[in-house]
């Protein structure tokens, strides 16, 4: 029997993960722009909720706000999950989330109080990208697209779709930290490079096998253009930002070009993450793994 399509919470979760972009795009302006110890304590800016909105205060709090906001957004999620459906493991996944973001927040606030150190910043940063997937993936859960029966897919070849798609999602998050450690001046920027062109392979590498192996299938068709077409502008725009970093070297402040390609090389990164992620649970929704293929192919003949 299948679960129940509730349209309200589908349209709710979309929402939540739009608001979670916005939230990644608000980091990504406060870490551009040098503002991240603008405000010294937390979790008030100042002492205050409503401090002076000057120089770098402005991105700091208003960071804060927004992600106050998420919080509040995914609390409603969860609870709004918990009581509509009957999947456990869906109502298991919005605590998940729940938790996530509360993570997220402890960790914004030791990258305060700890001026940085430690590697809270680039905690902070991964863990809101594993909290993007987390909410987008509820998103497409919940859809009536997810609960209604879809033609089931054979995938002949090695390595398995799955594995494939669940490695090319794993190299894109290394590829995240390593943009993160770079960004809040951890590493060096070589590890990135590297990353990029490895991501690069991976990305062609699971584009190449959906095209062979499922050109017939509209939905996987459109997520793997998404993927190929989100990583090609990812690409460009990470050139962009090296060469406003370069050019900019010497200013006595971050510039504009600087800080606007950075941040949308930055929210285009979590965007590739995130389809990434889209691709994995396609891929384990339409395509039977092994046993399950073998069974679905038992009760077949058992039926003829």
């Amino acid at each position: 029997m299948s679960p129940r399509y509730h349209a309200g919470l589908h349209r709710y979760a979309i929402f939540v993960a739009v608001c979670t972009f916005l939230l990644l795009i608000a980091g990504a302006l406060v870490t551009s722009n040098d503002a991240a110890l603008s405000v010294p304590d937390w979790p008030l800016s100042y002492g205050t909720l409503t401090p002076p909105m000057v120089g770098g205060i402005v991105y700091e709090h208003s960071h804060r706000v927004i992600a106050a906001t998420v919080g509040l957004f995914t609390i409603i999620l969860a609870v709004w999950t918990w009581t509509a459906e009957e999947r456990r493991w869906l109502r298991w996944l919005s605590l998940a989330a729940l938790g996530a973001v509360i993570a997220q927040g402890i960790l914004g606030g030791l990258t305060v109080m700890l001026n940085l150190h430690y590697g809270m910043p680039v905690a902070h940063a991964c863990l809101a990208q594993i909290f993007f997937g987390t909410v987008v993936g509820i998103a497409l859960f919940t859809s009536r697209w997810w609960i209604t029966t879809q033609p089931q897919l054979t995938d002949i070849g090695s390595p398995s779709v799955h594995r494939l798609a669940l490695f090319n999602a794993g190299v894109i998050f290394v590829q995240v930290i390593f943009g993160a450690g770079f960004r809040h001046r951890d590493i060096p920027i070589w590890p990135h490079v590297v990353g990029a062109f490895a991501v690069t392979a991976t990305v062609t590498w699971t584009a190449i096998v959906l095209r062979r192996r499922f050109s017939a299938s509209r939905q996987i068709s459109r997520v793997r253009l998404l993927l190929h077409s989100i990583f090609g502008v990812q690409f460009v725009l990470g050139l962009a930002a090296w060469w406003s970093r370069l050019t900019t070297a010497d200013a006595p402040q971050p510039m504009l070009r600087m800080i606007v390609l950075t941040v949308t090389h930055t929210v285009a990164g979590a965007l590739t993450f995130a389809c990434a992620v889209a691709v994995v649970l396609l891929c384990y929704r339409l395509v039977p793994r092994g046993g399950e293929a073998v069974e679905a192919r038992r009760a077949e003949a058992a039926l003829s």
